[in-house]
């Protein structure tokens, strides 16, 4: 396949370039401005590629609540655009979206059947996109939530290890809870999704099961050298946020597992593989 990548200097989109058996060609912000239509067709006509993967997104939760023509004009209105140009040259749309698509009131894992009802703006845009991205002939619209991994060490998982690695105090909210998972898992069922020749459709492209940040945290401490008393336990409703988080947002895989043919690795599984990489504190 020729993939081309636009984001692909971001956490996920990195994943793609720096290896893989595939033809990708990546695009970073400075070589296409996703707002400007003209721009990007131009882009995707000079690459032709067989699969447009979007890797892009105004994820600023909070920015987003006072800059809604940002975050519109990035989730929404690009991906309208980009799945315009992956028409133009018969490419399989690829576009991801999140978790925040939901309202966080669930006792239970979100599956693709689950209602969406966004709280916040970035939540609204996201929502927006994963509509326009069914304009192209072939997509897929892959929700992805709690990422970490890849070239950037800013996700939550690697805030938690650091401090704790570092002997530092961290706080790790005990009511949030999530699925947390690893950039190279979502890329390599991405992949696998295309190499099937799956239908198109909406999949939680995400590891399995479901945890607190604090068990996340606790399981960061049991690997070697941290410890379970540098966690300080933290309610949602404790910290001041300009959006509105939702508190319950794990997404079940099943349907991905049934698609690509295995089930994604447990987020314990991937958290352990990912902390292993890193270079010790000193």
């Amino acid at each position: 396949m020729k993939v081309l990548v636009v984001g692909a200097a971001g956490q996920l989109g990195s994943t793609f370039v720096d290896g893989t058996d595939h033809e990708v060609v990546g695009l970073t912000r400075a070589d296409v401005d996703v707002t400007d239509q003209a721009s990007l067709f131009a882009a995707v006509d000079r690459v032709r590629p067989n699969v447009l993967v979007n890797c892009t997104a105004y994820n600023n939760v909070d920015g987003a609540e006072d800059d809604v023509a940002t975050a519109l004009a990035v989730n929404s209105i690009a991906v309208r655009a980009m799945a315009a140009a992956a028409t133009r040259v018969g490419a399989t749309f690829v576009h991801y979206s999140t978790d925040f698509v939901f309202d966080g009131e669930a006792s239970t894992p979100y599956d693709e059947e689950s209602r969406a009802r966004p709280v916040s703006v970035y939540g609204c845009s996201k929502l927006l996109g994963e509509w326009f991205a069914r304009d192209a002939p072939r997509w897929y619209v892959l929700r992805v939530e709690s990422l970490f991994g890849g070239r950037q060490a800013r996700s939550s998982v690697d805030k938690i290890a650091s401090a704790l690695r570092e002997g530092r105090q961290t706080p790790v909210f005990m009511d949030r809870v999530v699925t947390p998972s690893y950039v190279m898992d979502v890329r390599d069922a991405t992949l696998a999704l295309l190499a099937r020749d799956v239908p198109s459709g909406l999949f939680h492209c995400v590891n399995s099961g479901a945890a607190t940040w604090a068990d996340v945290g606790r399981h960061i401490a049991d690997l070697p050298g941290p410890r379970h008393d540098l966690l300080t336990l933290t309610s949602v409703t404790d910290v001041s946020l300009r959006a509105r988080r939702p508190v319950y947002c794990a997404l079940s895989n099943a349907r991905l597992a049934q698609a690509v043919g295995y089930p994604l690795p447990t987020w314990q599984d991937a958290v352990s593989r990912y902390v292993s990489t890193l270079s010790p504190v000193g």
